[in-house]
């Protein structure tokens, strides 16, 4: 439980203070709770992986998960075919749990211009607490 609140938290703060990306939130907010240190480089990366750009392709927060699967993964010494393994069942159980991939159909409302900021806000903070326990159970 007290992963919730520091996920609530640093989620709000993200978004509405350093207005961040869901990619770029997913991945920081992962990296600290697990104590992962992110290269400038990989931050640079995740900038245009919310949808491919708010194109509305695959969810940012399922990007920016599995990408911290493979850093964190190599981190742990798992091999390529375990990471690309735990991508896939990562994705399986995203799409049971949240119903899509895809942040078009994801993100209340879709994207239409005159969208308030930051809709993904609630569903943010579920993604993570949702890789975060996925993560602690099957990452020893």
């Amino acid at each position: 439980m007290q992963y919730k609140y520091l996920i609530d938290k640093k989620v709000h703060n993200y978004y509405w203070n350093d207005d961040l990306n869901c990619a770029t939130t997913t991945i920081k907010i992962l990296s600290e709770i697990f104590q992962v240190n992110l290269s400038t480089h990989i931050i640079d990366a995740v900038i245009g992986m919310h949808g491919a750009g708010k194109y509305g392709a695959q969810c940012g927060l399922v990007e920016g998960t599995l990408l911290f699967i493979g850093i964190y993964g190599k981190q742990r010494s798992l091999s390529n075919d375990e990471i690309v393994n735990m991508c896939y069942d990562f994705a399986e159980k995203f799409e049971e749990e949240f119903g899509s991939l895809v942040c078009r159909t994801l993100r209340p409302q879709g994207f239409k211009p005159d969208n308030p900021p930051h809709l993904c806000e609630e569903i943010t903070k579920k993604a993570i607490e949702f890789s975060r326990n996925y993560l602690s159970l099957v990452i020893k």
